[in-house]
């Protein structure tokens, strides 16, 4: 049997990490091959610095799909893939790569999964994260000033100008194509409890099938 794909989508600082690291903790890390959207985005090592930190990475366009969807066709054919590693303060791709070995389970986690429809077509499970915007943008400001070296000013004139406009004309609409919708991300014991049993199950399956 092919192996189950599994995506978790949802606004930024939704919690969409939290869910996936759930479903990892509860399910089983070592059966599921984890990939996050962000490694995907595409490498702008050509740009000056200050040119890099105006483009808009809430827009589709700033990831590299295509990528992404020959990793997920080579893992379903039982390769492995390399996938980028990315380093956010300098809007690049590092040089090391991470090694991900085909398993039963593949679980995607990213804010734009469900607004490209060759992702879609791919996943047997969608799950959107949804979290009230004020706890998303404070989530984010703490994140990026934390872990990406941003100030505060840039962190909200880059949601001011891209990521909520962004947020509202392609992450909100690619709501409706989830099969299962969370509020409250991870924190949501009886969601997370109903998901893990189901993958478990899945990945019971899988396995059998081989």
């Amino acid at each position: 049997m092919e192996p189950v794909i599994i995506g978790v989508a949802g606004g930024t600082g939704s919690g969409k990490t939290t869910v996936a690291k759930e479903i990892l903790r509860r399910a089983g890390t070592p059966r599921i091959a984890f990939l996050q959207h962000d490694a995907y985005y595409k490498d702008l090592g050509n740009l000056p610095l200050a040119q890099r930190a105006m483009q808009n990475f809430d827009h589709p366009d700033a990831l590299d799909n295509a990528l992404l969807l020959a990793h997920l066709k080579a893992l379903k054919a039982s390769q492995p893939v390399e996938i980028p590693v990315y380093d956010f303060t300098t809007h690049t791709r590092t040089e090391e790569t991470r090694r991900i070995e085909p398993q039963p389970v593949i679980l995607l986690e990213g804010i734009l999964l469900f607004a490209d429809e060759a992702l879609r077509r791919l996943m047997d499970v969608k799950i959107y994260v949804d979290t009230d915007s004020d706890i998303r943008f404070i989530r984010r400001l703490e994140r990026d000033i934390k872990e990406r070296g941003r100030t505060t000013e840039s962190v909200v004139r880059q949601y001011l100008s891209t990521v909520r406009p962004m947020h509202l004309e392609f992450v909100e609409p690619s709501k409706r194509h989830a099969d299962v919708i969370i509020p409250e991300g991870g924190f949501n014991e009886v969601a997370m409890d109903m998901i893990a049993a189901r993958i478990r199950s899945m990945i019971r399956a899988a396995e059998a099938g081989r």
